[in-house]
């Protein structure tokens, strides 16, 4: 009964409402795509990495010269690192996980394809599954027999062509290789190599996350040996209350055992997932602080609205109480009032919505705006509404029956 004197109202305050409309829609619009990005963070945040994160360290270092007994260097490096008290397992790997390096290679699952079927990561390192604390769901680990050099094959690809090459693919890479089919005895080629899957795990992150292409777990291990010339980080896998004893004791052992080595880096595995993902909490936070100012301001644009229409309509007000009208009828009267200005900007929020998120698509690969983020917004944009009139309405809800009587 109330919708048609409070259209017959706002007909007479046609800019004011209008621009309340428009701050509403906006707020709606951002808020519901930046909730949705801050959700894709936190997502990409909680990225399983594969490896035993509470248990690994690694130390990053460099030559200032080749070193021209390489792989005896490497060997005696591995054995002191072994020796240190409270290490597990120890590997000299071309890559870890979230550290921004970058190794990839195109993959086939036939010879004969002309274009690849996708681009994976590959890792190398002796005894990496076991070091990383990688879970093999179907399979096995690589044999010792089956580890080459990595300084014989980077130059002589025959040599791999001419031995059985096995590798180990996660099981994200699996699935989108061979669909509900089990991996193991495949083959795949790259480099005109042909390699046979012996082993599957669960998971395995990229170095560096491929934006869009949904690949982050399309990685491979393969049994190539690394040594001090090719590969520069040294990864070690021990209990999580030694981490910081042994990665201190194990950066101190390598200059030890070559003085003129520089050691660039020293980290527990938490740490280098804490600074890869920096910028995504950085960002988070960012659009967290948009979301509480744009809802703060459209509040505070209720509020102030609501404030101006009840005093400017003390005597209109008067007059209903002086013909009967409780304080529960102004009160739902604004109440009224502030739902439907909320809901008209909510229509035209949710549209505008939906066009701001097809344009990042567009320009900047952002994934489809889920519809559930709509009427989430919606509702969290009717509560503010509601609670930000509240104030006023309580005031004009007061107004005794006396003012009509007053002169202007």
């Amino acid at each position: 009964m109330e919708i048609g004197p409070i259209l017959s109202t706002l007909r007479r305050h046609k800019i004011t409402a209008f621009l309340l409309v428009i701050e509403i829609a906006l707020t709606c619009a951002i808020v519901s795509n930046a909730v949705f990005l801050i959700s894709q963070r936190l997502e990409r945040m909680k990225m399983p990495s594969g490896v035993a994160e509470h248990q690994l360290v690694m130390v990053q270092m460099t030559h200032t010269t080749p070193a021209r007994d390489a792989m005896a260097r490497t060997q005696a490096d591995l054995a002191a690192l072994r020796a240190i008290p409270g290490v597990k397992d120890v590997t000299l790997a071309s890559q870890v996980p979230l550290t921004n390096s970058s190794s990839n290679t195109e993959i086939r699952t036939d010879p004969s394809q002309k274009l690849p079927t996708l681009n994976a990561t590959q890792y190398f390192g002796q005894d990496l599954i076991r070091t990383f604390g990688a879970q093999l769901v179907a399979g096995r680990d690589f044999r010792p027999d089956e580890y080459l050099d990595y300084a014989k094959v980077i130059h002589n690809l025959d040599l791999v062509r001419t031995q059985t090459s096995s590798v180990v693919i996660t099981e994200a890479l699996a699935e989108r290789l061979w669909p509900g089919e089990s991996a193991l005895g495949k083959r795949i080629y790259f480099a005109g190599v042909e390699t046979r899957v012996v082993g599957v795990v669960k998971s395995l992150v990229r170095p560096s996350l491929f934006e869009g292409d949904g690949g982050a777990q399309w990685s491979m291990i393969f049994p190539l040996r690394m040594d001090v010339n090719h590969a520069s980080r040294y990864v070690l896998r021990t209990e999580p209350g030694s981490r910081r004893r042994v990665l201190d004791a194990a950066a101190r052992v390598l200059r030890q055992l070559d003085p003129h080595r520089i050691i660039l880096e020293k980290q527990t595995f938490a740490e280098i997932r804490t600074d890869y993902f920096r910028n995504d909490r950085a960002m988070a936070g960012i659009l967290l602080g948009v979301i509480v100012a744009l809802l703060t301001v459209t509040a505070l644009g209720i509020v102030g609205l609501a404030s101006f229409w009840v005093a400017q309509r003390r005597r209109t007000i008067g007059v209903r109480r002086a013909l009967g009208a409780t304080r529960g009828d102004i009160l739902r009267y604004f109440q009224t009032e502030n739902f439907l200005l909320a809901t008209i900007g909510i229509a035209l929020g949710m549209v505008l919505a939906w066009g701001i998120n097809l344009f990042l698509m567009q320009h900047y690969e952002v994934a489809r705006l889920p519809w559930i983020y709509l009427p989430a917004g919606a509702l969290a944009l009717w509560l503010i509404g509601q609670l930000a009139v509240l104030g006023p309405a309580l005031r004009a809800s007061h107004v005794p029956p006396v003012v009509a009587t007053r002169s202007v």
